[in-house]
């Protein structure tokens, strides 16, 4: 019975097993966002982003992989002119930021490429991204939007939506430079597909301003969009998995001979 046993047993350790291991991703770098505010594109906000990801590997051929990611992203636009102060004095720039700090879950696709050699690969991914906005800046804008001759004008924090659908895609390059650790470089394009921000016509009264009288005005829908673009540095982390019948394989001549002594002649 034994002897059977061993038979199977190495018969079994004959056939080729893929071994899935683990790379762990901790990246973060400098996003450059931008809004669709109705038809009106928003200039750039400029902030960061840190992220980790959780990438599955294949030990035998690493080309393709999926993965899973959490983020945390600030995301927005920004309003920047120059103005000349004609009395005499210096002149000067005027900027506005709206931001939103969103935490994000992706889940993708990544193909890899080798280049010059197996340690460095070009890639690219493509997946599908959900957000959870924690917070806004837009309360510092209150006191314009609800007095004086602006009301409206800027975005109410009650027309913020909490939870975002989008999706995510780019490239990069991926230098293994040691057995378990790397690093990546990545650039990628996170376009939203819902809206960020969702307030409905409505018709307010503009209190006297400027010597015009109090009066009755209709501000339309208004719709805000996020588009980020980021470039993120990477350190990767591995996790081999390396299965007991590649071992054995490996190192048929030392622990073959061992292993079937012992399963020939396990004692009663």
């Amino acid at each position: 019975m034994r002897i059977i046993f061993t038979l199977c047993l190495i018969a079994s350790l004959g056939i080729s097993i893929h071994a899935q291991s683990t790379a762990y991703v901790f990246k973060g770098g400098l996003s450059a966002g931008t809004q669709k505010w109705d038809n009106s594109q928003r200039q750039l906000l400029f902030s960061y982003h840190a992220a980790l990801a959780i990438e599955t590997l294949n030990n035998d051929d690493d080309r393709s992989s999926l993965y899973l990611q959490a983020g945390y992203h600030v995301k927005g636009s920004a309003t920047r002119f120059r103005y000349i102060n004609f009395s005499g004095a210096p002149g000067g720039q005027f900027s506005e930021k709206f931001m939103f700090r969103n935490l994000s879950l992706s889940i993708g696709a990544k193909q890899k490429y080798p280049m010059a050699n197996n340690k460095l690969r070009y890639f690219y991914f493509a997946g599908i991204r959900g957000d959870y906005t924690l917070s806004t800046n837009l309360d510092q804008y209150q006191d314009q939007n609800n007095g004086g001759c602006n009301i409206g004008i800027y975005p109410f924090p009650g027309g913020v939506q909490k939870w975002m659908f989008g999706i995510s895609g780019g490239g990069g390059l991926q230098w293994d430079f040691a057995d378990l650790v790397g690093l990546q470089l990545e650039l990628s394009v996170n376009p939203d597909l819902t809206v960020q921000y969702r307030t409905p016509s409505a018709t307010i009264t503009v209190p006297p301003c400027f010597g015009n009288p109090a009066q009755q005005v209709t501000l339309p829908e208004r719709r805000i969009k996020n588009t980020t673009i980021e470039l993120s540095v990477g350190l990767r982390l591995l996790r081999k998995v390396v299965l007991l019948a590649n071992y054995l394989m490996a190192n048929s001549q030392t622990h073959w001979p061992r292993l079937i002594s012992t399963l020939i002649y396990w004692p009663h």
